[in-house]
């Protein structure tokens, strides 16, 4: 990997990994779908000038004409539902525990692939990667007290919908540029939020820290993140960018503990370990004994 992809791979894990504390900070003075919807609407207006600007306004609108369908799909799987399935439970769970859970996301979708894709199957370590990972995650939400139970089970439950989201859009919107897929999933996910959120608005104006986490989790977080990502794809290949998944937990780990004050226990040490240990393995970014000497002596 190059040190330009390096720089753009570590800024998106400490905007990813921000993105739970301002959530949390959000979710202080505003609903959970207030917050999601201004985020969408925020992330896609953000997108609009540099997709035109890039793809260009003609290509623009006759890929999203042709899938329009599809998009509107991988919108609510991959943006909508999951991101207000955290924002609310980031009103019951600490923001680094939500983004350890949420790490669990390459799990579900090894497991979906076990029937929905034969491409994608996973067999041999990936598959002992699958029964590590969800070890992690078993422990992370057994481990709840009661009254957190319900929550974490809605942060697995946006895994699961960002593992579908991910199998769908594969198959479904292959051919479309990724900045017209992100472009058209946030504009759907906005429609489908945004007119719930304008029902929630505070009766009092906001804070300055909540009004900044609005706003950076939209602009940088939801517009300039997706940018990052898929320029990351781009230049440095997927294989190279499913390494994000290893830093945003650690990221909002450190972010919740140092600026929120939230408790690192020794619980969601123990699950961050074995999460990222099956992702690792589940999604073939590392390899056991002798298939990797194997494949470093090719």
């Amino acid at each position: 990997m190059s040190r330009r992809h390096l720089v753009m791979l570590l800024a998106l894990g400490a905007v990813w990994g921000a993105s739970f504390m301002f959530i949390k900070i959000g979710d202080r003075e505003l609903h959970p779908i207030t917050l999601v919807g201004f985020r969408m609407g925020l992330g896609a207006l953000t997108l609009v000038p540099i997709v035109l600007l890039t793809v260009g306004a003609r290509r623009t609108g006759r890929e999203l004409r042709a899938a329009a369908g599809p998009l509107i799909v991988t919108g609510l799987l991959n943006s909508a539902i999951p991101i207000f399935a955290i924002t609310w439970a980031e009103t019951r769970i600490d923001s680094g525990l939500t983004a350890i859970i949420q790490a669990s996301a390459p799990l579900f979708t090894a497991l979906l692939a076990l029937r929905f894709s034969y491409d994608e199957r996973v067999r041999g370590s990936r598959l002992a990667g699958l029964v590590v990972g969800f070890a992690g995650v078993a422990l992370l939400v057994g481990g709840r007290p009661g009254g957190e139970i319900v929550p974490a089970l809605a942060v697995v439950f946006s895994a699961l919908c960002y593992a579908a989201a991910g199998l769908y859009a594969g198959r479904r919107l292959r051919g479309i540029s990724p900045l017209v897929t992100a472009l058209g999933t946030l504009t759907a996910a906005t429609i489908a939020t945004l007119p719930l959120a304008l029902f929630q608005l505070p009766s009092h104006m906001t804070g300055w820290k909540v009004t900044a986490s609005v706003l950076t989790l939209g602009i940088a977080g939801t517009g300039l993140g997706y940018i990052l990502y898929y320029g990351l794809i781009a230049g440095a290949g997927a294989s190279r960018a499913i390494l994000i998944t290893y830093l945003v937990p650690t990221f909002a780990l450190v972010y919740g503990a140092v600026l929120l004050g939230e408790p690192v226990t020794g619980a969601a040490i123990g699950g961050l370990a074995l999460v990222l240990a099956g992702v690792g393995l589940g999604t073939g970014a590392v390899h056991l004994g002798r298939r990797r000497l194997a494949s470093s002596e090719t």
